[in-house]
């Protein structure tokens, strides 16, 4: 469990032992039946028992015959769970059913997928079956205190004796989980054993197959960090009152007080209502909060923004379940036992439940926030210095906030903060002065930057643009790669070398950072970056012309924040100053932070926009407008084609003009399929595959032989042709899985993810996840784009071999494999009933003649999205599939000039007979 404390690790084995001598004597004649032999699996949980109340412990006993809330399995199979538990350390208990019993290694950083990034599991005791559906909350006070959420389960194979291996202390074996797959190695750490002692010090390891991942392409615990129950929120046992009580309770105490209090002083945060329109929700165990994205302009539509100070510090989430209150980082790190006074100063708030949003600094003398100094905090004990500045409510009085506007989160805080006595306590302030004066006031203060929020925003669990920061100077984190010399009366290190991961989770070289640093910070970093000394440099290339580094590599682990005052062409800092070691962030997900674009108007604003744009005279029309340099005549460039956000037909033109060089790849060698709109998005639309009724210069009528029986197909080959053809009133662009080279054989295969009714985000953010991570294991590499409407496509790059029926089979026996297995969130079969709540894998995109919408091409849809490749690293930060419009895609499509983040897909070179063998393995 939680702690690695003194364990009598024989102390089953014992119990065992000694109930059966008694049991096995030879009855006296004339005496009474022995007592029935205790089975050797309930002997071992005597030690479980012994450290645990199950009067204050909501933990199960191990009296129940099935397990709460685990997944049915067929005769024989063995179950696994992995929980997330974030005690006074976060770390993940590995749990292997065996013997009757679940055999149990606490993990402090969680599982790998790197064979090289063996990770230690320190054996603890059996844990009863149930336990493996367990998830809540256990008290403080109590063995293991802290939150418990199932992070992952399924079913483990064996490789030879388990139980022989298990004693051996080497246990090999197959995970099936929901998560995690492929082959692993428990091994005991050679002279760890320690009879009666200590506890037993292991090691888990991915071994080499296809379900192996780079720690720096891919870390399975910092992508999918949450509860595969769907974060079910079970009840501690005294550890306060429940979440619907308790709203209740706050419902009667003044049925008529609103969010915005009443004239009669600051109302009891008891007493405040919920914003209209929040659901009933029980308290969820566990919080992501939402991320703000860089933005490098303030946005138009300065009116419908909130601008706040960016704080220099530490993120931190308050979860308040009645007297039960807990501190989190951003990574789920419990620090309540570091805030002890704060959380108490949280308790008396008053809330009866909720999650607070918020950061924690330490405040300079002029008011600045001092991230060195909150982190120096820490080290001397001086943690009443912190203070915890709140600005969101995503929960509250059993109420789920996030999808109330911003500015009525943000009016019931400001109401419970009226209250608040404590000084290490503060609410957010917004202010009402314009962003550039706002930034321009925070850099004369000497602070980080200013934080834009829109006011009509929900609450996402991830990174977002209707949250944006706008930074006085380049600030970022960058993972320490190494370091040189002191030189002169220094001491310590001369700098740091700095590292950052480019889109195929390689790290490069960021160049050096050697001021910002005091003679304590010298030495203590001197002494963590000898521990983690290494022979060989971390850089996927070594970086020329570096000096005086041999010898002083380290391992890629530290992450430092630097600001500085610009990227050099070679993409190195220039004028760097360090600012503190970051440990609420992991090196593994540290890359360059792009500036993006803010999110757009909303709804109302942006129909009004539509209403006057269709409105104007036909006397203020654009005549003449012209693209590619005069080559392309738009007609009614002005038209407004999408209502819901005034784009015009010349918006959507002069987008393709932009995208060609980048879209022109993926059409090129394909028959295409085009979505013409001549009224608009909300206007008829019919779908045009053939050429019998369209001539466009680029646009290639291919050899009707190509497709027997049907007339001749369409390839478009040029810029010229793509822009005329979006001229011609063409939305969409869609195209075979095939090349005309090749027609008869496949040379891909698409995985359309497609949500049904009420399948939040998220959610199709970890179905592509396991599609990935299935893909893996049956050795197929796979690339993802969003789809610009609802859903995720996930692109298999084949060689050209199996015709299309053994592909479309492929297909559908994967999509059958994942519905069969993780049936609550998947369907094999389309039709909106049969999704309503899960997520149809749609195989039928792989037959001859369908056609998959192109990577780049606009959706003619509200809002016109567009479907835009990602990096897997990018994932977990997609907002929606409609992240990138018309509208706002061009910042997108720069970067992507440099950095492609399908860079690698001409060169992959896979079939499918492998898999399809793989597959049936695993099925």
């Amino acid at each position: 469990m939680a702690k690695t404390t003194r364990q009598d690790s024989g102390g089953s084995r014992t119990a065992a032992k000694r109930t059966t001598a008694r049991s096995g004597s030879p009855a006296r004649k004339g005496s009474p039946p022995p007592a029935r032999k205790r089975s050797t699996a309930s002997a071992a949980l005597d030690k479980y028992r012994r450290m645990r109340d199950f009067g204050a412990t909501p933990e199960p006993s191990g009296a129940a015959a099935r397990t709460r809330g685990a997944p049915r399995k067929r005769a024989g199979e063995l179950s696994f769970v992995i929980q997330k538990h974030a005690a006074r350390r976060l770390h993940y208990d590995f749990r292997l059913e065996l013997g009757g019993t679940l055999k149990s290694w606490a993990v402090p950083k969680g599982p790998s997928l790197d064979p090289s990034d063996k990770r230690m599991a320190v054996h603890v005791e059996d844990h009863p079956m149930d336990y493996a559906g367990f998830e809540g909350v256990i008290p403080a006070g109590h063995y293991g205190a802290g939150t418990v959420i199932v992070w992952d389960r399924g079913t483990w194979v064996p490789v030879g004796d388990a139980e022989a291996g298990y004693r051996a202390g080497k246990l090999k074996f197959e995970l099936r989980g929901q998560k995690l797959h492929g082959h692993w190695t428990l091994v005991r750490m050679h002279g760890s054993r320690q009879k009666e002692k200590e506890q037993d010090a292991w090691l888990l390891i991915k071994e080499r197959d296809a379900a192996a991942v780079p720690a720096a392409e891919f870390d399975v615990v910092e992508a999918l960090p949450d509860s595969v129950l769907g974060g079910t929120a079970r009840k501690a046992k005294g550890a306060g009152r429940s979440a619907r009580p308790a709203a209740k309770r706050a419902g009667k105490a003044n049925p008529d007080r609103e969010a915005d209090g009443d004239a009669g002083g600051a109302p009891s945060a008891k007493a405040l209502k919920p914003p209209p329109g929040a659901p009933r929700a029980a308290l969820p165990l566990a919080l992501a909060p939402q991320l703000a994205t860089l933005v490098d302009k303030p946005p138009a539509d300065a009116a419908a923004w909130r601008y706040e100070i960016k704080f220099d510090g530490y993120r931190v989430l308050a979860r308040i379940d009645g007297k039960d209150v807990r501190l989190f980082t951003r990574q789920g790190h419990d620090w309540t036992a570091k805030l002890r006074a704060l959380a108490r100063d949280v308790g008396a708030l008053g809330l009866p439940d909720g999650w607070l949003d918020g950061e924690i600094v330490v405040l300079g003398k002029h008011g600045e926030t001092d991230f060195q100094a909150l982190q120096n905090a820490f080290d001397t004990a001086r943690v009443e210095a912190i203070q915890y500045f709140v600005f969101d409510l995503p929960f509250y009085a059993g109420h789920d906030l996030r999808k109330v506007p911003l500015a009525g989160r943000r009016a019931l805080l400001r109401h419970i903060f009226a209250g608040n006595t404590s000084p290490r306590l503060q609410f957010s302030e917004d202010f009402e002065a314009s962003p550039g004066e706002m930034l321009d006031a925070a850099c004369r203060m000497k602070l980080e930057g200013v934080i834009g929020k829109r006011a009509d925003s929900s609450y996402v669990s991830a990174r977002s643009n209707t949250w944006i920061k706008l930074k006085c100077t380049l600030r970022q984190e960058f993972v320490v790669a190494g370091f040189t010399d002191p030189r002169g009366s220094r001491t310590g290190i001369g700098s740091l070398l700095l590292g950052v991961h480019d889109s195929g989770g390689r790290l490069r070289y960021a160049g050096n950072v050697g001021t910002g640093f005091d003679t304590r910070t010298l030495g203590e970093l001197r002494a963590q970056l000898d521990a983690l000394r290494a022979d060989t440099s971390p850089f996927a290339t070594v970086p020329a012309g570096v000096k005086g580094v041999k010898g002083h590599w380290v391992r890629p682990k530290l992450v430092a924040e630097v600001s500085f005052g610009s990227w050099t062409r070679e993409g190195r800092v220039r004028h760097a100053v360090f600012h503190g070691l970051r440990t609420d962030k992991p090196a593994g997900a540290v890359s360059v932070e792009m500036p993006a674009a803010p999110a757009g108007k909303g709804k109302k604003a942006a129909a009004k926009t539509a209403k006057k744009a269709a409105a104007k005279p036909p006397a203020k029309r654009a005549a003449g407008t012209t693209a590619l340099g005069g080559k392309v005549r738009i007609s009614h460039a002005e038209r407004v084609i999408d209502t819901a956000s005034g784009l015009t037909k010349g918006d959507l033109v002069r987008y393709y003009e932009q995208a060609a060089p980048l879209m022109l790849p993926h059409l090129r060698g394909r028959p295409i399929a085009m979505v013409r709109a001549p009224a608009g998005v909300g206007g008829e639309q019919f779908f045009q595959r053939h050429g019998d009724t369209l001539r466009v210069d680029g646009i290639n009528i291919l050899d009707p032989s190509l497709w027997p029986g049907h007339p001749a197909l369409l390839e478009i080959v040029s810029a010229e042709a793509l822009v005329s053809a979006a001229q011609l009133n063409v939305v969409e662009f869609h195209t075979w899985n095939a090349s005309k080279r090749s027609i008869d054989r496949p040379n891909r295969i698409i995985f359309d993810l497609d949500p049904g009714e009420g399948v939040p985000w998220n959610r199709m953010q970890e179905a592509a996840a396991l599609m990935k991570a299935l893909l893996d294991e049956l050795g197929l590499a796979s690339f993802l784009k969003t789809s610009g409407g609802k859903g995720l496509h996930v692109v298999v790059p084949v060689t050209p071999r199996a015709g299309w029926d053994e592909v479309k089979d492929f297909a559908q026996d994967v999509v059958r494999h994942v519905a069969a297995t993780i049936p609550q969130r998947f369907v094999a079969k389309s039709g909106a009933r049969n999704r309503v709540g899960k997520i149809f894998i749609d195989y039928l995109r792989n037959g001859v003649g369908a056609t998959t919408v192109a990577a780049f091409s606009a959706r003619a849809r509200p809002g016109l999205g567009v479907s835009i490749p990602v990096s897997w690293e990018e994932l977990e930060t997609l907002e929606s599939s409609a992240q990138w419009t018309v509208a706002n895609a061009g910042p997108r499509l720069e970067a992507l000039q440099a950095d492609d983040p399908w860079a690698g897909y001409a060169g992959v070179r896979q079939s499918i007979t492998r898999a399809a063998a793989r597959l049936g393995r695993t099925g």
